[in-house]
């Protein structure tokens, strides 16, 4: 089959969908009959094929805009769902975040690497030559760190505990966001602030790891942090990789400009670090009343071991089926290139591009 001999046997479809979206677009979700939602349904997914196709093919820039229009308009209008709903809230935390990162793994990997590596090799450093880690970090606060785990930091749960632990918990939400959201936001410049941001506190978290190793803080240290650190440290690592999205829209902006490039890898690198900042917020309770709960050490390592589990498996499985289903479905169409905002493209671009 030839370009012209396609697009005059899939006008018709396309037409049909478009007609079918605006009116549609301008009913509520309970106005809509069912005949209309499996007809749309049934066009989105054939639409999707045809823009693969096009795409393989090559045949033309101009027609493979205005089928990725239509894609991304009908998958707005087919998961669409009530504004400002909690049942919106709960199912993007629980099905599209994790369903979307892992659509974006390779930023989130790169971010990984950006932090992981430079913690490990500070780490060793620091437990091996102290003095060297104080050329790393400041050598007030690797003591303040030191005398902070050389004792536990309660005996008992009593008010006292109850009333530091409040104004903690509040510090640790400030602190953790702040840290996530510069991660964040500095993608904007070309990524370049998301990679210093990561390296930087890469380095420093690992060298006063390693200066409370070379202490013998060990067991004090690593029973404290072992259950919040699953939501902390993964949190961090994902927000680089929303601040990494938003840099590779800047440094590759492909047919668009980067100030349209930005907006668009934008809207999923802002749905990142808004799940990112939900696990700061657990991570910041655990912390702050779990942590350093005057309970046994092996309680705390089974229950530290148990949140990475759950973690991996909320990351890894979160939104699997339909979710998954949507999202690669646009994903194959090459919807990444598409915004949320576009108004339906013309059937006279088509007609005119053959």
């Amino acid at each position: 089959m030839n370009r012209e001999r396609f697009i005059r046997q899939r006008r018709s479809d396309w037409q049909q969908f478009e007609g079918l979206l605006n009116r549609m677009k301008g009913h509520r979700l309970s106005r809509w009959s069912g005949r209309d939602i499996t007809r749309l349904s049934q066009l989105y997914r054939s639409i999707c094929y045809d823009l693969s196709l096009v795409q393989s093919r090559e045949w033309g820039a101009r027609l493979e805009q205005y089928l990725n229009d239509l894609v991304a308009q009908g998958h707005n209008c087919l998961y669409r769902s009530p504004p400002r709903s909690l049942d919106t809230a709960l199912s993007f935390l629980s099905d599209g975040f994790p369903a979307l990162l892992r659509r974006r793994k390779n930023f989130f990997f790169v971010a990984l690497a950006l932090f992981l590596i430079p913690f490990l090799a500070a780490m060793v450093t620091a437990a091996i030559d102290p003095v060297l880690a104080e050329r790393l970090v400041d050598q007030e606060h690797l003591e303040q760190a030191a005398s902070s785990y050389e004792n536990e930091l309660y005996k008992d749960v009593d008010s006292k505990y109850a009333e530091e632990r409040t104004m903690m918990t509040g510090f640790y939400v400030w602190n953790n966001v702040g840290i996530a959201f510069r991660c964040f936001a500095l993608g904007a410049f070309f990524g370049i602030g998301t990679v210093v941001t990561l390296l930087f506190n890469g380095l420093t978290l690992g060298t006063v790891t390693g200066y409370l190793i070379y202490k013998g803080c060990t067991d004090n240290f690593f029973s404290f942090a072992i259950s919040h650190g699953s939501f902390e440290l993964t949190a961090i690592v994902i927000a680089g990789a929303a601040g990494l999205l938003l840099g590779w829209g800047m440094i590759h902006p492909g047919e668009h400009s980067r100030v349209q490039s930005l907006r668009i890898h934008g809207v999923e690198a802002v749905k990142l670090a808004a799940g990112a900042g939900f696990m700061l917020v657990v991570a910041a309770l655990i912390e702050g009343y779990f942590s350093p709960m005057a309970i046994p050490h092996a309680v705390k390592y089974a229950v530290g071991t148990m949140l990475w589990g759950v973690v991996y498996v909320y990351l890894m499985y979160g939104g699997r089926g339909g979710v998954d289903v949507a999202m690669s479905l646009v994903d194959r169409a090459g919807t990444g290139k598409a915004t949320a905002n576009r108004q339906p493209a013309a059937v006279s671009v088509v007609e005119s591009s053959v």
